[in-house]
């Protein structure tokens, strides 16, 4: 299952999915984030899995600068810290 936060407005789409059943739970994209706006929580099932932040999920665009503009030009970032490519950017 993919679980989607963000929205659209005017200015672009602003989404960050996460593959449910890729992310096993481990917290890398929590403390690799330098706006912090990921939490691991427990699903439906009582599984870990990654999330972003309730509080961060309608104002993405001014908390994330996106993976492709900002975060990969860095060493460490969520995607090079989740082995299980189980998060993606659409900015």
């Amino acid at each position: 299952m993919r679980a989607h936060y963000g929205y659209a407005d005017g200015s672009g789409e602003y989404y960050i999915t996460i593959d449910t059943d890729k992310c096993d739970g481990c917290g890398r994209c929590e403390s690799a984030c330098p706006a912090s706006i990921f939490e691991v929580i427990k699903d439906d099932y009582d599984d870990l899995k990654a999330a972003v932040k309730k509080e961060y999920a309608k104002r993405l665009s001014f908390s994330c600068f996106g993976y492709d503009k900002k975060c990969s030009q860095e060493e460490t970032n969520c995607h090079s810290v989740c082995e299980g490519d189980a998060i993606s950017h659409s900015w």
